[in-house]
């Protein structure tokens, strides 16, 4: 297994590190996106790589590209390392975790879609009887799937916590068409990729999607799409409503951060050797279900 915590390509220019990816300026209007084995955890990134995740988000993201462009169109210009630019296709670590995508203009949104309620949505609900501040039906236990899934935008924080927003907010910000588009396309994506996880054994409880726009103006799938970073998955065989179903995405690590008594402020914990391994298995043992294919296999 590989481990990339942090890239330095020779001969090429960040344009920015984020949380997870680092990406890389080719041109006016291509980038390269590389996805490291970095894992943040309550919107802080954890001192403690996670092997091959990286290579896991990059190669299941390009799948759910793949299969989802009928919906949405998205940024993917070149997934095959072997035909980036020379910078990245020489560099055997970058292989596997690198893209090269169209430049977008950024909408500053998270586009969460639930179909169950679980995580913070259960938590909002079990106080308030609402998610992202609007009603959901009486009675509801956790992890139980909704009447109809349910758009939640959040706002996208550089550093701290994003933040749940009404779908009236989301429009103000954003204004009511581009606000409609999104959930439109925010939904459809999640419906198609519940029932063909659904028909591999997975149940996708919920997920978040970016958008942008092209330089034609259209309205575009970027940066990650039906990660285990940016969805919850549960194994559909063992989904029971008024339980927390185990999942392959860093829940494992969450609940590890929260027995140790870490109050999800920085410097965040290391993580022991049994939790990182556990969370390699964890995504790749998704990302062979979600595929039929061993890591790297084409």
């Amino acid at each position: 297994m590989s481990v990339v915590l942090e890239t330095n390509v020779p001969g090429a220019v960040l344009f920015r590190r984020g949380k997870v990816r680092d990406v890389y300026e080719v041109g006016s209007d291509r980038l390269v996106i590389v996805a490291s084995d970095r894992l943040s955890a309550f919107d802080v990134v954890l001192p403690t790589p996670i092997p091959d995740k990286g290579r896991v988000l990059t190669q299941l993201s390009n799948h759910w590209f793949e299969r989802t462009a009928h919906i949405v169109p998205n940024h993917i210009v070149e997934t095959d390392g072997s035909r980036l630019p020379t910078a990245f296709s020489q560099v055997a670590e970058l292989q596997g975790r690198s893209v090269l995508v169209r430049r977008c203009e950024r909408i500053d949104i998270e586009c969460v879609a639930r179909g169950y309620i679980s995580g913070s949505a259960w938590a909002e609900y079990q106080t308030d009887g609402t998610v992202a501040n609007e009603r959901l039906p009486a009675g509801l236990r956790e992890s139980e799937r909704l009447p109809d899934p349910i758009f939640t935008p959040a706002t996208k924080a550089v550093t701290g916590h994003d933040e749940n927003i009404s779908r009236a907010q989301l429009a103000a910000v954003v204004g009511k068409e581009v606000a409609r588009r999104l959930e439109e396309a925010t939904l459809a994506l999640y419906r198609y990729a519940h029932a063909y996880a659904l028909g591999r054994g997975l149940i996708l409880a919920d997920t978040k999607f970016e958008f942008g726009f092209d330089g034609t103006g259209a309205l575009t799938l970027i940066d990650e799409a039906l990660t285990p970073d940016s969805s919850r998955y549960w194994d559909a065989a063992r989904w029971q409503p008024g339980e927390t179903p185990t999942s392959y995405d860093k829940q494992f690590v969450r609940d590890f951060l929260v027995a140790a008594g870490w109050n999800k402020e920085p410097p965040a914990p290391v993580l022991p050797e049994d939790v990182v391994r556990g969370t390699t298995e964890r995504y790749r043992e998704c990302y062979r279900k979600l595929t039929g294919l061993e890591l790297g296999a084409k």
